[in-house]
């Protein structure tokens, strides 16, 4: 019975442990989806404003 005991405590102290990584890895996937978005705002902001779009291929930019 003893056995049990120690496994059921060592299985608890796990899952505790799995679920502060858990937590911690959402709180970091939800800032860095916040910096994504920022930056995507950001590079269309910056594309609206100057006019222009990506490049592609043997396009030449703008200032060429």
């Amino acid at each position: 019975m003893q056995e049990i005991e120690e496994k059921l405590a060592h299985l608890e102290r796990m899952v505790e442990e799995l679920s502060d990584v858990t937590a911690r890895q959402q709180t970091e996937i939800a800032l860095l989806t916040r910096r994504v978005q920022l930056l995507m705002e950001r590079e269309a902001q910056r594309e609206t404003d100057t006019g222009g779009g990506m490049h592609f291929g043997d396009e030449k930019p703008p200032h060429w």
